[in-house]
């Protein structure tokens, strides 16, 4: 009998496994891991991969793709050149958000999002589903539906125009429950936000260096301990997003102490750049990328030890009970220098490196 002939054979490289590494070869079959072992057969297409580290495709759970913002802006990226980015890093996999805004039905948002992936998108994807009008038909109609089509994943903002006040949290809460659908939550105080831009602006502070004082660090625990209780008094649940402080993290982390089923996200500008990057002068600053480092939330300013305490919660084993160790993503959200906020960070491609 002949012997089999794989599409790729990747040879003599040091390979990442689920139960730790070793030198094997591995096969490929079309899009398919075929074999995984020593001396496996022959290919049409053989990989030297000696000296190298074989490892699977990276997962970037979130990044905001060709998507339209609350305040009507449009992301710079599209499918292809935010896909194209990341393989570019490792990355195979990404998990955009398929925005709803109010008056518009959830179901045509996800047919929408779909269209401009398939169009464009060079890696594999999936969407979470921003929720920004949870009406009954939302709830009660489309979202069991599409829960039950694999979209399992709902996100939604406590702050910006797209926001939901409380008891729209807890309804759509009590329906992610029901349905069998996991919630993440952008938790920020969005009065402290408002109430801090307004006296900024009055005092003439509208410079990238002004945007870490309009996000207080009290906003993001605010809102975590919102979230945290709804969660409990729901039993369902959550996971904050992009959480950039070290008392973001207590607060998670107390949660989980207290059996809540609270979990985090962080990013890597959160860990290895500050809001010191944001006091260059001028809109693009002495190195031209400031205005790209004004994440939402911001970064933060380096406050001696407790700054570097944030970043040693996010690095160092926890444990699975109280631990509040992230789920780690780029959460890129570009916007174009024409516009008029023209900020975000770099995306998918950093999210493996």
């Amino acid at each position: 009998m002949a012997e089999h002939m794989f599409s790729t054979v990747i040879r003599g490289g040091t390979a990442v496994l689920a139960d730790g590494v070793a030198r094997v070869d591995i096969a490929i079959d079309r899009e398919t891991i075929a074999a995984i072992g020593e001396h496996l057969g022959p290919a049409a297409r053989e990989i030297d991969a000696t000296g190298r580290v074989v490892a699977p495709g990276g997962v970037d759970p979130h990044a905001h793709i060709e998507q339209v913002s609350g305040s009507g802006l449009l992301n710079a990226d599209s499918f292809e050149t935010a896909t194209v980015s990341a393989v570019f890093g490792g990355t195979t996999t990404v998990i955009p958000f398929a925005a709803q805004h109010k008056g518009h039905a959830l179901d045509r948002v996800l047919d929408d999002y779909h269209r401009l992936a398939e169009r464009g998108a060079v890696i594999d994807y999936a969407f979470h589903m921003i929720l920004a009008d949870p009406n009954e038909a939302t709830l009660k109609t489309h979202l069991p539906k599409l829960v039950r089509d694999g979209h399992a994943s709902i996100k939604v903002f406590m702050t910006y125009d797209i926001r939901l006040d409380d008891e729209q949290m807890l309804d759509v809460l009590a329906a992610a429950r029901d349905n069998g659908a996991f919630v993440c939550v952008h938790a920020e105080n969005h009065g402290m936000i408002a109430f801090m831009s307004k006296r900024l602006l009055a005092n003439g502070r509208s410079a990238p260096s002004a945007h870490t004082l309009s996000h207080p660090r009290l906003a993001e625990v605010d809102a975590i301990q919102r979230v945290a209780a709804m969660s409990r008094l729901v039993d369902q649940p959550v996971m904050v997003f992009h959480v950039s402080t070290a008392e973001g993290a207590d607060a998670v982390r107390k949660a989980r102490h207290d059996g809540v089923k609270l979990f985090a996200e962080t990013c890597p500008h959160y860990l290895l750049l500050t809001a010191e990057e944001l006091d260059k002068p001028g809109l693009d600053g002495a190195n031209g990328c400031v205005v790209r480092r004004c994440a939402r939330p911001p970064t933060r300013r380096r406050y001696g030890p407790r700054w570097r305490a944030a970043t040693c919660r996010w690095s160092r084993p926890t444990t699975r009970r109280t631990g509040s160790t992230p789920a780690a993503s780029s959460a890129p959200a570009p916007i174009r220098p024409s516009s008029r906020s023209p900020t975000g960070c770099p995306g998918s491609r950093c999210a493996c490196r």
